[in-house]
């Protein structure tokens, strides 16, 4: 399988720190070795079998094409096309598609990831997908292209960083990196009569991938795997920091993960009751700060949440969807995001007016059952027994210690809770500070 890395750009933005390197060769350190960001991503494809490359070079080509050659000492192949003209962020792709067959990698130079590839070409795979994009929550999604996707994961709608955004959203970022199958190149110069030797300017989102929303043809690949865009001086040195810290190899979800698992209600925001309307939903003071303490410790931060309104009738699963999408929307504008949101939407108890027959069930996922727990741990290779459950109630406690998590509760009351405190913002700052 091909993989093509896209190294054209000249890094505007971050050329006041390295004003005579391209992008592809600024050096990240992981506190021991000093590598070219490039090289950090190359000897992570080798490793995981990604060997037959091409990388697309303009600024300063003769820069990195001197220094990796034909690739024989990283253990790969290297083949280069060179841009003599600008032609957009997929134009190059055009150029090379002789050389591409069925499904390929596509992924910028300039960005530091460690994503198990493999795993996202099962799902690539299993979807029959003619493009697969990698997307993920950050910390700035309001200056970041936005994935909206159905329950397959479909993408089914895209907005840009400049578009207006009258509502709330889903924190799931488009990271640039992709699985394409050449048919989506095929779609392309068919709609639009450009081919290979044309040279008009290919812009990749908007006019290869953009067009397929709502097709069943392109999917999201939702992983909290480390994926940072390096391309401000800030984000530069946070990559580096994070290197050091062991955070960008820890992340890679062929290891074992831990997460601090959150309640909802009490926990993120004030308590209300059942909360029924989107303006009800208010973060509590301090839990923007202290899930921002939970995405730079390493712990994935995932929500836990009992949601019997809907059995009851009282609630539909699109105006939870929106409730959840205010809560996603306010963290990201403080610069906090969730890797998962997972919520059980049963109730025992019938007799309710407007109920859902088929959802007033025992089941296994309403806490203090270990379901949800369960399923996140599946999804992401957590290991709960270094994980936590985090809630204000004894039934998050008792969900906890059912899957094997630490637990911590909000609040007075013994439940045998292995911590308690006022907030999740006195959690992290007693227990992510000790370094455990």
């Amino acid at each position: 399988m091909k993989t093509v890395i896209m190294a054209g750009g000249k890094g505007t933005r971050i050329r006041e720190l390295f004003p005579d390197i391209p992008k592809p060769l600024i050096p990240i350190s992981d506190g021991i070795i000093s590598k070219p960001v490039l090289e950090w991503e190359i000897e992570s494809l080798r490793e995981q079998g990604f060997t037959d490359i091409i990388i697309t070079v303009s600024y300063l080509a003769d820069k990195i094409m001197d220094y990796f050659k034909d690739g024989t000492d990283w253990g790969v192949h290297i083949e280069y096309y060179i841009e003599e003209k600008p032609l957009g962020n997929a134009g190059a792709l055009l150029k090379i598609k002789n050389k591409l067959t069925d499904d390929f990698l596509l992924l910028i130079a300039d960005a530091m990831y460690n994503v198990d590839f493999r795993r996202m070409l099962l799902f690539h795979k299993k979807h029959n997908a003619w493009a697969t994009l990698f997307s993920h929550p950050n910390s700035h999604p309001f200056d970041s292209s936005l994935l909206i996707s159905n329950g397959d994961n479909e993408v089914v709608r895209w907005i840009n960083k400049e578009d207006a955004r009258t509502d709330f959203y889903k924190n799931r970022v488009n990271a640039g990196i992709q699985i394409l199958n050449i048919k989506a190149l095929e779609r392309f110069v068919e709609n639009s009569g450009i081919d290979e030797y044309n040279d008009s300017r290919i812009d990749l989102d908007r006019h290869i991938l953009k067009p397929l929303c709502g097709m069943g043809k392109m999917f999201c690949y939702d992983s909290p795997e480390y994926c940072k865009d390096m391309g401000t001086p800030e984000r530069y040195y946070q990559v580096n920091e994070d290197f050091k810290r062991g955070i960008v190899k820890l992340k890679n979800l062929k290891n074992k993960q831990k997460a601090i698992f959150l309640d909802r209600d009490g926990t993120i925001n004030k308590y209300i009751g059942f909360l029924r309307r989107t303006e009800e939903f208010e973060l509590i003071p301090g839990v923007a700060e202290a899930i921002r303490n939970i995405n730079s410790s390493g712990y994935l931060a995932i929500v836990i949440t009992n949601q019997p309104v809907i059995a009851r009738g009282e609630v539909t699963e699109r105006e939870l969807d929106t409730i959840h999408c205010k809560m996603e929307t306010e963290l990201g504008r403080e610069g906090a995001y969730l890797d998962g949101i997972y919520y059980c939407p049963h109730h025992p108890h019938k007799g309710y007016q407007g109920e859902i027959a088929e959802l007033k069930i025992e089941c296994d996922c309403r806490k203090p059952k270990p379901g949800l727990l369960l399923k996140a741990a599946e999804t992401y290779n957590i290991d709960l027994n270094n994980s936590w459950m985090i809630g204000d109630s004894a039934n998050d406690i008792a969900a906890g210690k059912n899957a094997g998590c630490l637990t911590a509760l909000i609040g007075e009351g013994d439940y045998g809770q292995d911590m308690t405190v006022d907030s999740v913002l006195s959690f992290t700052e007693r227990f992510l500070d000790n370094g455990k």
